[in-house]
């Protein structure tokens, strides 16, 4: 087989999986017209497969910091944060973060992606450890890989699985590295932190958590879970994304470890990859702020989300362990989670799909996820169609 013959079966599988036409994954978006609606094709659509989770990608303050970025300093840095490419607003971004979660230093990476390969493949190496959750991102997994440490897998959120692969790991444990997420991704569930706390702790190993899809969304200042549960003590490393609550592109870590300054002369990810825009950094800061402030955001938040999780469980679909902005429908084949993403995409409601392997268990998902920028009514339309696929597709 040529290296372009794989290709080939995937394109294959792909326009097998397919309805004629229309390109699932990567869907074109015309026109935005808010945090919650836009265009596709010639049809309007209500967003409910964005992370936009506090609605801040049209907030005034965000854009107007965007716009006096973009005439202030041009509309890239062109160059890496080791070269020309820290500006700045990169380092005041950096303090403020490390503020925001009272630590001791933070760094800003590129993307949230690059923010997980960096870190992991900076603290561990050779020799050392990586022991991570079974549905961890994939930039958690890439991470592992560029680190050649050697990967172990304990089961989702199981901590006892996780005790018991430490232990057979007897002094190596502190050297490893344990990775878990604030709010899972696929499922939505939040990670056991008080017990993956309590077990690093008895090993002396190292925790990175990432809270990409926890910030802005738990604690009472939108920190994560680590302020949910008050345990930021406990965590080593924490990581994040800008694209998120905060709407814009971009990733961070901070730390009370003062050797994080020196990941950045070690970490081919910080180092090779040009660094955010000035109107990216800028937007960020002003989202900083809001999403700090951001009480009735949260409120309205969690409202959203707990009025869709429960009309979805009403009706009987298949929902992942916990209420939160993350709402996957289960799913049984992925024949099966075609036909509800083409039938709420045929009523104006724009959700991910999600196949195997991305997909856990071999399962497909229907994933929808919710905005502060939603309102009472946007998610009781939902929820009617919701019921109405339910009947003519589930019979």
């Amino acid at each position: 087989m040529s290296l372009l013959d794989k290709l080939d079966a995937v394109a294959a599988a792909r326009k097998a999986l397919l309805p004629e036409g229309l390109d699932v994954f990567g869907m074109p978006i015309e026109e935005v017209y808010s945090a919650t609606e836009a265009r596709v094709g010639d049809r309007r659509i209500l967003f409910l497969g964005t992370n936009n989770y506090l609605g801040l990608t049209f907030a005034p303050e965000c854009l107007k910091a965007a716009h006096e970025a973009i005439d202030r300093e041009g509309t890239g840095t062109t160059g890496s944060r080791m070269a020309n490419g820290s500006y700045s607003g990169h380092r005041a971004l950096e303090r403020e973060f490390a503020d925001f979660y009272q630590c001791h230093s933070g760094i800003v990476f590129t993307t949230g992606y690059q923010a997980n390969l960096a870190m992991i493949s900076g603290l561990a190496g050779a020799g050392d450890v990586v022991l991570i959750d079974g549905d961890s991102h994939a930039s958690i997994y890439d991470g592992c890989r560029l680190s050649g440490a050697e990967i172990i897998r304990f089961r989702h959120n199981d901590v006892a699985d996780m005790e018991k692969r430490l232990r057979r790991l007897g002094e190596r444990s502190q050297s490893t590295l344990i990775v878990a997420e604030g709010i899972y991704s696929m499922l939505g569930d939040q990670a056991p932190l008080a017990e993956i706390v309590r077990v690093k702790n008895a090993y002396n190993s190292i925790l990175l958590l990432d809270e990409a899809h926890s910030l802005g969304v738990l604690g009472k200042t939108g920190q994560g879970l680590v302020e949910e549960t008050g345990l930021i003590d406990g965590v080593d490393f924490i990581t994040g994304t800008f694209s998120k609550s905060l709407g814009s592109i971009g990733g961070y870590c901070v730390s009370n470890h003062p050797q994080l300054d020196q990941l950045r002369y070690i970490s081919r990810p910080y180092i090779f990859t040009a660094s955010p825009s000035p109107a990216t950094i800028a937007s960020t800061r002003a989202a900083l702020k809001l999403l700090r402030d951001g009480t009735e955001l949260r409120r309205q938040l969690w409202q959203n989300s707990r009025q869709l999780y429960a009309r979805l469980d009403a009706l009987g679909y298949q929902l992942g362990p916990q209420p939160g902005p993350v709402i996957a429908n289960i799913l049984d084949s992925p024949q099966q989670a075609l036909m509800l993403w083409k039938g709420l995409l045929d009523h104006g409601i724009y959700v991910n799909l999600i196949l195997p392997p991305a997909a856990p268990e071999g399962k497909a998902l229907v994933r929808c996820s919710v905005s502060a920028a939603h309102t009472s009514e946007q998610m009781d339309y939902v929820g009617n169609v919701f019921a109405e696929l339910r009947a003519s597709i589930f019979q």
